[in-house]
């Protein structure tokens, strides 16, 4: 019996997410995309900002008290959607997936690894925003809503990862897959309230905005922070809508998602459809001749 047979499946789970977590690390494009570019928004907010202070509920918060939960959202979602669309469909390109499959390792493990890995950095991310936050432009933490805050987290990483997974199954190749992560999610955060409130604007695209899960996830996650908060902080509506789309993602991934390169598949059956069509020509050709 293989070792991988041996192994209880929560350590091959476990093993997985520390591989694809030390893969991460050594990819520094990767690394910058989902680190440095949300923070350079954070730091470029606030500079514009001149670390403006506002009253709300009767308190002075600053300008930040709100910006950076939703940039945090912004952060884990470039990980758990964004990065995990682009690398799973170059795995896939490569072959990687496909080897994996006649490994004796289960093929839901390798891939609950790879979501794990990219939750994990997305939460390492979402930190990294507060520590910054918090130090240096006066955010606020509420114990009383912290459990409300982690619980909006791992729902939305849960969301955005299947919809990754979705999405992965719907585009063609690894070259396709930046342009369609990036189209499917970078203009939604501008009705989402990711960069700025969208309560101003036209009633229409508020509206369209409320459809998708991003919107969400931001309210959720920001009220938790919100100063004057009495109650726990969960946002049950919000939750339940993020809950609903990832479930949606999740089916859409089980239907479509494929473990082979369909563009390099596809090449290759029409090279060879196009081989059998001229041997049978040269087979004419020859007994014509005859």
């Amino acid at each position: 019996m293989t070792e991988a047979r041996r192994t209880p499946l929560t350590v091959l789970l476990v093993r997985q997410v520390r591989y694809q977590v030390r893969t991460f690390r050594r990819n520094p494009v990767a690394a910058f995309f989902t680190f440095f570019f949300p923070l350079i928004f954070l730091v470029l907010f606030d500079a514009l900002q001149g670390n403006h202070h506002v009253t709300f509920a009767g308190q002075t918060v600053a300008f930040s008290q709100f910006f950076t939960p939703a940039i945090a959202v912004f952060a884990l979602v470039t990980s758990c959607y964004t990065n995990l669309v682009m690398t799973t469909s170059m795995a896939r390109d490569e072959g990687i997936l496909k080897r994996v499959r006649g490994t004796p390792l289960p093929a839901w493990v390798y891939m609950a690894g790879r979501v794990g890995a990219t939750v994990w950095v997305g939460l390492m991310s979402v930190a990294i925003m507060f520590v910054i936050g918090v130090a240096a432009y006066g955010v606020r933490l509420y114990p009383h809503t912290l459990p409300a805050a982690i619980v909006t987290l791992l729902v939305g990483a849960g969301t955005f990862a299947a919809l990754g997974l979705a999405v992965t199954g719907l585009v063609p190749n690894s070259e396709a897959a930046p342009a369609v992560a990036n189209f499917t999610i970078l203009p939604l955060t501008f009705v989402s309230g990711v960069f700025f409130p969208v309560g101003s604007g036209p009633t229409w695209l508020q509206d369209f905005g409320k459809v998708f899960p991003l919107e969400h996830f931001v309210n959720a996650f920001g009220y938790a922070f919100t100063p004057g908060v009495a109650g726990a902080g969960f946002q049950g509506k919000d939750l339940l809508v993020m809950a609903v789309w990832g479930v949606a993602g999740m089916v859409v991934a089980s239907r479509f998602f494929t473990w082979e390169p369909r563009a390099v598949g596809g090449r290759r059956a029409r090279g060879a459809a196009r081989g059998r069509r001229h041997g049978r020509a040269g087979t004419a050709a020859a007994r014509s001749e005859d």
